[in-house]
């Protein structure tokens, strides 16, 4: 069993490699793992083009007019389903082609746009807003865009444009999104015109109500140097074909009025014109859909948090607690501040996310992994302390409210919705994995190299001697003081002292990577609680360098806005001190320890804990 699963293992870390893209473009993040403070990647920040907002505000107005009169959110969340009234009228006003080029029938917006106009509909309703985030960031449109032929564009994306509504097929019930162990298989016809799909697929959101699916499969192995290579593909089905199922719907404790559910393939046939790209190249296209796919996730998180912000500052100057209102009272102050200082944080994030989406030449993968992970965790910690301030209303339904008079604000209801964010679209704990993993390329470029049994000896010698020229310079580099001001003598004294801050732990972030590297070679990879923490203090640095450089945007045209420098002094305080926590988690920490309980628990070790409980 050991060995089948560490073939397992190879085969999907094999799949994985061969999927990345393995040319690096510029990456503010990327840098700051490699001791590189580029802060001429994020300043000046990269806002959106005023011709660009222009479009985007027109787009906005309609859209909110459009949303308040189709769809009462919280008889969405209370009956588990949108109208499909609402569906059809968003379909019919191009809400579902936001992303699709005009000439094949949608708006064409930029990315931008895209998430501002996700970021409204998950500020109002948050079913809504993946109905249309899965059809469009993650579904057919946006893997055709970018891999189509001319021949498929001209076919789907009219009908997608028109509200065709589309889904993404990756998950599988007993295998996750493990590749390697994908089960759902694409098999050619003898006259090869076609493919016979055959499989199942797990929480497929808006799988069951889709037109147009984009499923990945497994087709035939290659053979490679003699040897098979198992190939993952992209393919297009129509979901009137023969044989297709909807084997299950989903219920979930949140964004309770999505279509998500089991889908069956028994012999579903597709004409092999459907196939995205080339054969294998499934996962390749999944990565790169994903990559700005996730950018919606950052932009609904923000705007959660806006909300919180909405209603926690009209509760709390109403609310009258002990003599006065109860934001004048430390504890809640504390709580205000937090959800000020982290949306703000947020909400640049995900705006230089987005910003560099649009533009050419720029890789966002660990953007847009960032701002994902960050969004969701930081979102659901702000909407969690929103229900902590609204306390027994906080926890209350919004109708229940309604129903009793007072505003129906759907703190709760916030909560719920929000929580999927940790998990879809790959899991914080997922996010860590790849994020350290793109983080240390130029690292295991050497490593996975020395490691690899199919190369001979004479080509592993010419490794050895790259890294010893690479790491000659580099290492030196990463103990070198770096000139202090970066042109930036006009900011405040304070936003400087924090940009210093960045560069100097940006070196110190390389270097700490680099020693425990060196220190576990090849068995980092099983050091998760390891990588995350350096994951971490990356992603603090991030937050902090978009959040000063969007504060001096900010303060360039509107200067009458200054108390924004508390602010991002806040984030930056807050963040100093998890990355401290962080750095000291490298060098001591209770993994082992905890490695150890873990164990015992599965072994039955504790059993006798579980006592006195009905188990289900």
């Amino acid at each position: 069993m050991k060995i089948t699963d560490n073939h397992d293992k190879q085969q999907a870390l094999d799949l994985t490699e061969d999927s990345r893209d393995l040319v690096w473009r510029d990456s503010f993040v990327g840098e700051l793992f490699k001791g590189n403070f580029r802060w001429d990647l994020m300043n000046p920040y990269p806002a959106q083009s005023p011709d660009d907002k222009a479009i985007g505000d027109t787009v906005l107005a309609e859209l909110e007019a459009l949303l308040v009169k189709v769809i009462d959110p919280e008889a969405v969340d209370r009956n588990q389903e949108v109208p499909k009234a609402a569906l059809k009228a968003l379909g019919a006003a191009g809400f579902f082609g936001m992303k699709i080029p005009k000439e094949y029938g949608g708006m064409g917006l930029s990315v931008f746009n895209y998430t501002r106009a996700m970021a409204l509909v998950g500020s109002y309703c948050g079913s809504t807003a993946v109905w249309l985030s899965a059809h469009q960031s993650i579904g057919v449109p946006q893997p055709l865009k970018l891999f189509g032929t001319k021949e498929q564009k001209e076919k789907y994306l009219p009908r997608l444009a028109k509200g065709a509504i589309s889904a993404f097929a990756l998950t599988e019930p007993d295998v996750g999104s493990d590749p390697a162990r994908m089960t759902t298989s694409a098999i050619l016809t003898p006259d090869k015109k076609h493919y016979i799909i055959n499989g199942e697929k797990l929480y497929i959101t808006n799988g069951p109500d889709a037109e147009l699916l984009v499923v990945m499969v497994a087709t035939p192995p290659a053979i490679v140097n003699g040897k098979e290579k198992k190939q993952i593909t992209a393919i297009i089905v129509e979901t009137n074909t023969p044989g297709f199922e909807v084997v299950s719907r989903c219920s979930f404790m949140g964004i309770r009025g999505i279509a998500n559910g089991r889908l069956r393939f028994n012999n579903v046939k597709v004409p092999v014109d459907n196939v995205i790209g080339k054969p294998g190249e499934g996962l390749k296209i999944a990565f790169v859909t994903l990559n700005a796919g996730r950018l919606t996730i950052p932009a609904i998180s923000a705007a959660a948090g806006k909300l919180s912000m909405v209603i926690s500052k009209d509760w709390t100057t109403r609310r009258v607690q002990w003599g006065g209102p109860v934001g004048e009272h430390q504890a809640v102050q504390a709580k205000l501040a937090m959800i000020t200082a982290e949306t703000f944080a947020m909400d640049s994030i995900a705006m230089a996310a987005a910003s560099l989406a649009d533009k050419d030449n720029v890789d966002i993968r660990l953007e847009a992994a960032m701002a994902k992970y960050y969004g969701s965790e930081r979102s659901w910690q702000v909407a969690d302390e929103l229900v902590q301030i609204r306390g027994g209303r906080g926890f209350e339904t919004a109708t229940s409210l309604k129903n009793r008079g007072e505003d129906p604000y759907p703190a709760e209801r916030l909560l719920r919705d929000l929580r999927i964010n940790r998990i879809i679209e790959g899991t914080s704990e997922i996010m860590q994995l790849f994020i350290a993993r793109e983080a240390m390329d130029v690292h295991l470029k050497f490593i996975m190299g020395l490691m690899n049994p199919k190369l001979s000896i004479a080509k592993k010698i010419g490794i050895v001697g790259k890294m010893g020229l690479f790491y000659s310079w580099w290492y030196p580099k990463q103990w070198v003081r770096m000139p202090k001001m970066f042109g930036t003598r006009h900011l405040d004294y304070r936003s400087r002292c924090h940009l210093v801050y960045i560069q100097k732990t940006a070196k110190r972030l390389a270097r700490e990577l680099f020693h425990t590297m060196a220190k576990y070679q090849i068995k980092l990879e099983k050091e998760q609680l390891l990588l995350a923490q350096f994951v971490d203090i990356g992603t603090e640095l991030f937050s902090m360098a978009a959040s000063l450089s969007r504060a001096e945007f900010i303060l360039s045209n509107e200067p009458n806005k200054a108390s924004v420098l508390n602010v991002v002094d806040l984030i930056c305080k807050r963040s100093k001190r998890r990355i401290n926590g962080h750095f000291k988690a490298i060098r001591s920490n209770d993994n082992g320890l905890m490695s150890k309980v873990s164990d015992g628990l599965l072994k039955g070790d504790f059993d006798w804990m579980t006592s006195g409980i009905v188990a289900p």
